[in-house]
């Protein structure tokens, strides 16, 4: 493989502040790839860095303490910060995210049972696999911290008979998800907020937050934690579904947060945690997805590939590479570096959940069927077909079933 670069500033640049210039140079031009082999080039350059770490060059090294050293006063994401951060990347083009996304338009790691599954069906996937984990029944009432496009939402009232609140901080994604829980016929079960997450009110029988919590900022945990805790119901269940660092701390990739997703910042499971055993939660349940992310990453790189012409014609081309750049270091980072997918399950209560994951797994069907009558209370039906009936103020519309 064959790398170019055009300029001597390039070479200056990539000595002094690799990781940023790597980046502006690909995507500006100034470094060429033979056959623009993007993927493999990320992969080796990923790989090599890994190896590399204990033995960067002097003067990389005060860089990287700083950087570490300050990642908590790097990423002050206050209420009108968090929500101009959140509009540079999730409020352009809707039809931009169409070209790349499942039609779902999920925006998060997708779970493959094999590696062969379509991109649809792994995020239908992760879906259930949510769903199971909290334990959802029909009238529950759910929180969606962060709903993105609201697939989430109108999943767990449609398919489960929740009723949901979904907030987001971006517009583009508030209007688009308002007019797909309105198209659906869910208004009575899903309500869209345009709305930060310190600002909620009220309490909720369950809380997930899907890819979310990368966008919190370090200092800012406590919060998030504690807002989670307060709006969760005493024996209510929460779920968070967050990008992971697997290796000691560091600050944000400086490209990443210029051009990217600013005011991010991926959490270690030790800084996660130690937030969460402030709020005196219990972790009921951690789960690591290894190389699931890298697998979804590939599908929307692929995708936007396909659709790189329309991407251009929306943008420029310094815009189609600034985004394959993104795509293919994100996979490569999951592939070869140390990232991974962490769901953080949560309670109040020490007997929220089963002492065992086997609920979990249970092939039977838990979604919630619409009834064919309307005589009949909702029943759930358990593994060994013993029968009880959901509490009070659950739907009378759905009735759970196992096949």
């Amino acid at each position: 493989m064959k790398v170019r670069l055009h300029d001597a500033a390039t070479v200056r640049h990539l000595a002094l502040n690799p990781e940023m210039a790597l980046g502006e140079a690909y995507m500006n031009g100034a470094l060429t790839i033979q056959g623009d082999d993007l993927q493999t080039f990320m992969g080796l350059i990923v790989s090599n860095v890994r190896g590399a770490a204990a033995n960067e060059v002097w003067w990389q090294k005060p860089v990287m303490r700083a950087r570490t050293a300050l990642r908590g006063l790097a990423n002050v994401n206050l209420v009108e910060r968090a929500r101009g951060n959140v509009a540079r990347h999730y409020d352009l083009s809707g039809r931009l995210y169409d070209l790349f996304l499942d039609n779902d338009r999920q925006y998060s790691c997708a779970y493959f049972r094999t590696p062969t599954e379509t991109l649809e069906h792994a995020q239908a996937n992760k879906k259930e696999h949510i769903a199971r984990k909290l334990m959802i029944e029909p009238g529950m009432s759910v929180l969606d911290i962060g709903c993105g496009w609201g697939g989430m939402a109108v999943s767990l009232a449609r398919d489960y008979g929740a009723r949901v609140v979904g907030i987001t901080l971006s517009e583009e994604q508030y209007a688009w998800a308002t007019r797909r829980v309105e198209n659906s016929g869910l208004a009575d079960r899903v309500d869209i907020r345009l709305c930060d997450y310190r600002h909620i009110e009220g309490t909720f029988d369950r809380i997930v937050s899907v890819g979310m919590f990368e966008h919190v900022g370090l200092r800012h945990f406590d919060a998030y934690f504690r807002t989670i805790r307060d709006r969760l119901s005493p024996d209510g269940i929460a779920l968070v579904h967050t990008i992971g660092w697997t290796g000691p701390a560091q600050g944000t990739n400086p490209w990443i947060d210029r051009y990217i997703f600013p005011g991010g910042y991926i959490p270690t499971v030790s800084e996660a945690m130690s937030a969460i055993e402030k709020t005196r939660l219990w972790a009921t349940d951690i789960e690591c997805w290894r190389l699931h992310y890298a697998c979804t990453l590939r599908h929307w790189y692929d995708r936007f590939q396909k659709n790189a012409d329309q991407v251009e014609a929306m943008y420029d081309d310094r815009f189609v590479r600034m985004w394959r750049f993104y795509l293919a270091a994100c996979e490569q980072t999951f592939r070869h570096g140390p990232q991974a997918v962490f769901q953080f399950q949560l309670s109040r209560n020490i007997d929220a959940v089963p002492l065992t994951r086997d609920y979990i797994y249970e092939r039977s069907d838990v979604r919630a069927r619409p009834r064919t009558t309307g005589s009949q209370r909702p029943v759930l039906v358990s593994e060994g077909g013993r029968t009880t009936r959901p509490g009070a103020g659950n739907s009378s519309e759905f009735t759970l079933y196992k096949e």
